[in-house]
């Protein structure tokens, strides 16, 4: 066995196996076929010497060659992107590269801001992933990106979370709902109401199962939904009600698809997060994009004027 003769791109193909427990996602995300990262995986094995997979029913579990390889990969990985960081560093801000991952419900704030930002810094290689909670906080674990934007801080994981602008949560209704007009609605004449939800885990859902548990409530499931766009619509067709993001009802709101109920408590604010690894070393592209995000997050009266000129709590 002579690991010399492995290759970094068979390392890092091995590595994506590894973190995403099959060869076809890995391939995919690779933008590989999976005969090519199969070779690759194949080949590597023979230079260790030893399986790395083990193939039980449909999934792979790694070997413990497997596992003590995938260790290794993952420090070469941490420590390739430090070097890439410092030499960037050398060059200042203008020739870095940004990583960023974004909760789907940020994908109507950070891109404009992000779009900002490389226009006064256009030699900075920037990517961007846009997914929900458990996407993002399976990157996190993996240490896949720069900087995470998400509503709700990370359980049980050693993080630096830094609030850099509000995010009203308002309850929203179809323009027909019998509540439309009244004022100051207590929480509890929506016992009976259903609600449309995002997926368990979602901080969205997480937030308002808080609020209307501490009013004695339980929400009414009627509907489970993957996306702030199919929820609105289900709203607007009279399905039931929902809780949402200020930010991502504005044009509904203003056509009058949607409507804003005014019940006690409502808006709900809650704060958009940076979040990375706490000891993270963060590169000079990394760290202007943060100031960057502070120097032009959202105002206060933007994110009133997006809640419908509702009245703060």
């Amino acid at each position: 066995m002579n690991l010399r003769h492995a290759t970094l791109h068979q390392l890092r193909i091995f590595l994506a196996v590894a973190r995403h427990g099959s060869f076809a996602r890995a391939a995919e995300a690779l933008h590989l076929s999976p005969p090519t990262l199969s070779l690759q995986v194949k080949q590597l094995a023979e230079t260790v010497g030893q399986p790395l997979f083990e193939q039980l029913g449909k999934k792979i579990y790694l070997t413990a060659a497997g596992r003590t390889l995938a260790d290794a990969c993952s420090d070469i990985d941490n420590r390739l992107e430090r070097l890439s960081q410092d030499l960037a560093a050398l060059q200042g801000v203008e020739r870095g590269s940004l990583k960023l991952a974004i909760l789907t419900t940020v994908k109507y704030t950070v891109p404009k801001l992000l779009g900002g930002f490389c226009a006064a810094h256009p030699g900075i290689d920037v990517a961007m992933f846009v997914g929900n909670r458990e996407n993002l906080l399976q990157r996190l674990a993996n240490n896949e990106d720069d900087l995470y934007i998400m509503g709700q801080p990370p359980d049980q994981m050693d993080v630096v979370c830094e609030a850099f602008a509000d995010n009203p949560l308002v309850l929203v209704a179809p323009p027909n709902h019998p509540l439309v007009g009244q004022r100051q609605v207590p929480p509890e004449r929506l016992a009976d109401e259903p609600f449309i939800l995002r997926e368990p885990g979602s901080g969205t859902r997480l937030t308002a199962e808080r609020f209307f548990s501490a009013h004695g409530m339980t929400m009414k499931n009627r509907l489970e939904v993957g996306s702030n766009e199919a929820i609105k619509q289900t709203v607007a067709g009279g399905l039931g009600l929902a809780v949402l993001s200020a930010t991502t009802v504005v044009s509904e709101l203003a056509l009058g698809e949607l409507v804003t109920l005014d019940v006690q408590g409502f808006p709900l604010i809650r704060r958009w997060l940076v979040v990375y690894p706490k000891g993270k070393k963060l590169s000079a592209a990394t760290q202007a994009f943060k100031e960057w995000l502070y120097d032009h997050r959202p105002s206060a009266a933007t994110a009133a004027a997006a809640t419908n000129s509702l009245p703060s709590r």
